[in-house]
């Protein structure tokens, strides 16, 4: 059995290639196995194949699917993966409301987030 089979595995999305970079560096560097990707669409490509345990993702991200549409259609394909949003912008207060009308319950975290924040979000996550 390959090693990094037995670690977690997480999908970073953000159009800010940058951040999903570091975010999937930093996660590999505790645990992970972390594969970066770079919009909504990305995702959904990817998630069937490597089958995430987590989806950590921007809320706003262009052009296409944001990070909400995101993990509710990857939700779709992977019942039990666990959701983190993050996003830099205020105005996502409205779709988080819409997704949460629609039975959607997801927290969102403010961008920038300093590295052990996030790491001890998703260990209340698993």
């Amino acid at each position: 059995m390959p090693e990094n089979s037995t670690k977690p595995r997480a999908l970073v999305a953000d159009d800010e290639h940058t951040i999903a970079d570091t975010l999937a560096t930093i996660l590999s560097m505790h645990g992970f196995q972390a594969r970066p990707v770079y919009s909504g669409e990305e995702a959904l490509e990817l998630a069937p194949e490597f089958k995430p345990d987590m989806l950590i993702t921007d809320v706003s991200m262009d052009p296409g699917l944001n990070g909400i549409e995101t993990a509710i259609r990857i939700r779709e394909i992977l019942p039990s993966i666990k959701i983190l949003l993050f996003s830099g912008v205020a105005t996502t207060a409205n779709l988080l409301d819409k997704a949460r009308s629609e039975g959607h319950d997801f927290e969102i975290l403010a961008k920038p987030i300093h590295p052990q924040e996030l790491l001890a979000k998703i260990r209340g996550l698993r």
